[in-house]
C-alpha cells in the first residue's frame, strides 16, 4: 500500500485554511496547517511535506520568504496562493521557487487538480534511468541532481523537470505552449510567463548561456548532444 502523501497548508485566514484542509483530506492526503511564516518553516522542517499550499500574505514574514527558506533547505513542490492578480507578485513568487500559483478566489476543484499535478511530476518513474550527459551538463534523474562543470545546482522540482524536458531534445526549439502542456500539464497557454520565470531560474543557477530564447516561439537547450 502506497504511503499517504502529506500536504502543508499555510494560510492565516481560518475559513480558507479549514476549507482547503478539508478538501485535501477528502482527496486522501494527510494535512497539516500553519498560519504564519515562522510556523510554516518550523512545520516543514518537522513533517517534511510532499507539497506545500502557501499563501503570500502571512504574519511574521510573508509567503515569499517562506518559499525562499523552504527551497534553500529541501526542495519541495509549492503551490502559491495570491489575493490579487498582480503579475509582479506572481513573477516574484516563481522566482523564489514556487512551482505553480492560484489567484483568490479559486475553486477547490482547481486547487486539488494543481496539487495532484505537482505530485505526479515528482513521482514520474526515474529509477534505473541513466544520467543525461550533455557537454558539461549532467542530469541524474534517479537522484534528481544536476551538475554543470562538476558544480551541483540546487533546482526546485519544477526547474528540474523543465530542464529534463529540454534536455530530451537538445538544440531543438520547444514552444512555450508545448512546455506548459508537457511539464505543467496545462491545456491552455495562459501561463507562458510561468515558463519564462522558470527559465530565468535555470539560467541564474546554471549559466545564462545554457538556454537560448527564440523570441515569440520558445526555448532551446544549447549544449552538445
Amino acid at each position: 500500500m502506497a504511503a499517504q502523501r502529506t500536504i502543508l497548508v499555510v494560510e492565516d485566514e481560518r475559513t480558507i485554511a479549514d476549507a482547503v484542509a478539508a478538501r485535501l483530506r477528502a482527496e486522501g492526503f494527510a494535512v497539516h496547517c500553519a498560519s504564519d511564516g515562522p510556523g510554516a518553516v518550523e512545520a516543514a522542517r518537522r513533517i517534511g511535506p510532499d507539497a506545500v499550499v502557501l499563501d503570500v500574505m502571512l504574519p511574521g514574514f510573508d509567503g515569499l520568504e517562506v518559499c525562499r527558506r523552504l527551497q534553500a533547505e529541501r526542495p519541495v513542490p509549492v503551490l502559491m496562493l495570491t489575493a490579487r492578480d498582480d503579475e509582479t507578485d506572481l513573477l516574484v513568487g516563481l522566482a523564489v521557487g514556487a512551482d505553480d500559483y492560484l489567484t483568490k478566489p479559486f475553486s477547490m476543484r482547481e486547487l486539488t487538480a494543481r496539487v495532484h499535478a505537482l505530485l505526479r511530476r515528482m513521482t514520474k518513474a526515474s529509477a534505473g534511468e541513466p544520467p543525461i550527459v550533455l557537454g558539461d551538463l549532467e542530469i541524474n534523474r534517479a537522484e534528481r541532481r544536476v551538475t554543470r562543470n562538476g558544480v551541483e545546482a540546487h533546482l526546485t522540482p519544477t526547474e528540474f523537470d523543465l530542464l529534463v524536458h529540454l534536455a530530451g531534445r537538445p538544440r531543438t526549439v520547444l514552444p512555450r505552449e508545448r512546455l506548459l502542456a508537457d511539464v505543467w500539464g496545462w491545456a491552455d497557454a495562459s501561463g507562458t510567463r510561468t515558463v519564462d520565470s522558470h527559465i530565468k531560474g535555470l539560467r541564474r543557477k546554471l549559466g545564462a548561456d545554457l538556454i537560448r530564447t527564440v523570441h515569440g516561439v520558445g526555448y532551446a537547450l544549447e549544449v552538445d548532444r
